[in-house]
């Protein structure tokens, strides 16, 4: 079975922070890199983060640079988890993250620029 799963959102305060997972099932992310976007109804969609398949150094929007660190964790053997580690949260990264295996993991514009999308889980950061 080939699945995203994201988890980890949630209600948090002005400079909190929050992890966000992403498990990975029937994709090894070596092989594709992958890509953390964010979308509202208002703002549309921002790439966050990716990482590419040749393990080059993760990437970041200049919105969240400083404040997010992605990772993969692939000790496992039949699924590999992506983490994003959001720090000092802000109003405005008030966002449903999705996790994604894109053709590019680092250059994302539109939806059609990722084959396979999770469900997204919600961050809301308000006081």
């Amino acid at each position: 079975e080939v699945y995203l799963a994201e988890s980890g959102g949630g209600l948090v305060q002005p400079g909190a922070s929050l992890t966000l997972s992403c498990a990975a099932s029937g994709f090894a992310f070596g092989a594709t890199g992958m890509t953390w976007v964010r979308r509202s109804p208002g703002a549309g969609l921002e790439w966050v983060s990716g990482i590419r398949s040749d393990d080059s150094a993760p990437r970041y929007s200049d919105s969240v640079k400083g404040r997010f660190t992605v990772s993969v964790d692939k000790s496992r053997s039949t699924v590999d988890t992506a983490y994003l580690d959001m720090s000092n949260l802000k109003s405005e990264d008030t966002y449903l993250y999705y996790c994604a295996v894109c053709k590019d993991a680092v250059m994302v514009t539109r939806t059609v620029d990722c084959s396979y999308w999770g469900l997204g889980t919600q961050v809301t950061v308000s006081s």
